[in-house]
């Protein structure tokens, strides 16, 4: 079993993930996930996933703006704004990364979202807008922190590939230090808003949120493995 590196034994990430256990590892090592780690993840289906995973990114930073309106606290608000301020920057990166696997900015922007992306991004906003600042956190913790610990069971996996794996630079972004320590950083601010918000009393309803996200993940992998021939 996999011992998650982020947030504290007994915290609340610790407690939400192992009361989804199932769907938790069902998303972190879901077959497409198997397939980056092994280089054997069909190419078609690697170029599907880039592109809804921009239209993603657009959606997630309208959750992060959210969590920007929500934030408890000017250091908060200071930490969402930068936060959002990097997101839109990675957008620019991620349309480069498009074009290094033959797909132009026209191609990204001429596509429409896939079911699964409109499903998963519009339910965060959602769970944002209904609730306060832990629920919107939670709903995005599995997209923030599992993208960090996918990357460190890739790096784990007895059949991990490196030589000639076309998915090694994909790897190493989520796998290095930069984002490792955003995983950590979002871990630990979960952590500390179920502490600050009640996050005990709430716990069931928290975690079904939790429970949920893991599962619209998993079929964002799937939509991307779906293309493949």
């Amino acid at each position: 079993m996999f011992v998650s590196p982020y947030g504290a034994p007994g915290g609340l990430l610790h407690r939400l993930r192992d009361a989804s256990a199932e769907r938790w590892d069902a998303y972190c090592w879901h077959p497409f996930v198997q397939g980056l780690a092994e280089g054997t993840l069909p190419l078609p289906a690697f170029r599907r996933y880039l592109v809804q995973d921009w239209l993603f990114l657009i959606q997630f930073a309208r959750a992060k703006a959210l969590a920007a309106f929500k934030a408890e606290s000017l250091e908060a608000l200071r930490g969402k704004a930068a936060a959002l301020n990097s997101l839109l920057g990675e957008m620019n990166l991620h349309l480069s990364y498009c074009r290094d696997w033959g797909l132009s900015e026209a191609d990204v922007l001429a596509e429409t979202e896939a079911p699964q992306t409109v499903a998963y991004t519009r339910w965060v906003l959602d769970r944002g807008m209904a609730g306060d600042i832990l629920d919107l956190e939670v709903a995005l913790a599995p997209c923030t922190v599992g993208y960090g610990e996918i990357a460190q069971r890739i790096e784990a996996h007895p059949g991990r590939r490196r030589d000639g794996n076309p998915y090694e630079s994909w790897i190493a972004t989520y796998g290095g230090a930069e984002y490792q320590a955003l995983a950590r950083a979002a871990a630990e601010r979960l952590d500390a808003l179920g502490r600050s918000h009640g996050g005990e009393a709430r716990f069931a309803s928290l975690s079904a949120t939790f429970s949920e996200a893991a599962r619209l993940e998993a079929d964002f992998w799937q939509m991307g493995l779906d293309a493949a021939p």
